[in-house]
């Protein structure tokens, strides 16, 4: 089959990567969640070596993370699990020590959301680390014109859709025990932040 495209992945995939090589340095398996086209799986995973990077998604995607998974293959990057944010339980099998999601806050309904801190709170062990990357919101102002655009354009899509905050999300971090380390400005108005499970 044809490889789905994403040309953000492509344009901010090395700046994913410099972050990711720092925090995830001592990380044994990551579980990225909402892999979408596969494209982030395939460049991060073999430049993370030897941590485990095991892709996941809802079922309609995985044709085509797959077909970049055959594409570009990588001893350490494994074919994608069928994870549902919304699930009561998750299909994780392997002790995981770190979670890097992108681009799926402002897609997700809110509660998806609050669902997906929850879970995580359950399977990232002490001092696990999660890495969130996209556009957010600071006080509940854009932080751009073109987030403001955006998110307008999310919301014609889905009402559940939009832009979030990022004091809401790391609310949602800290209920759940984890503690925020870092907040990287990125390229296009977005951000990657970090957080680590500290009880």
């Amino acid at each position: 089959m044809k490889l789905p495209s994403s040309p953000a992945c492509e344009n901010n995939k090395r700046f994913i990567l410099e972050i990711l090589q720092r925090v995830f340095e001592t990380c044994q398996s990551v579980l990225e969640i909402g892999s979408g086209t596969g494209q982030h799986a395939v460049y991060l995973a073999p430049r993370l070596a030897p941590t485990t990077w095991q892709t996941s998604d809802l079922n309609e995607n995985h044709p085509g993370i797959n077909a970049w998974l055959e594409a570009f293959p990588a001893d350490n990057l494994q074919a994608p699990l069928e994870l549902d944010v919304d699930a009561p339980r998750w299909p994780i099998t392997q002790p995981i020590d770190a979670v890097f999601t992108a681009n799926t806050c402002h897609i997700m309904a809110w509660s998806s959301v609050e669902n997906m801190f929850s879970r995580l709170g359950e399977i990232l062990p002490e001092n696990g680390v999660l890495a969130i990357y996209g556009p957010f919101n600071y006080d509940n102002q854009y932080t751009s014109d073109s987030n403001a655009r955006f998110d307008a354009w999310l919301k014609e899509r889905g009402a559940h859709q939009g832009i979030r905050d990022f004091e809401a999300l790391n609310e949602l971090a800290h209920d759940e025990g984890f503690s925020l380390t870092e907040d990287n400005a990125m390229p296009a108005n977005n951000r990657l932040l970090v957080w680590q499970k500290i009880s």
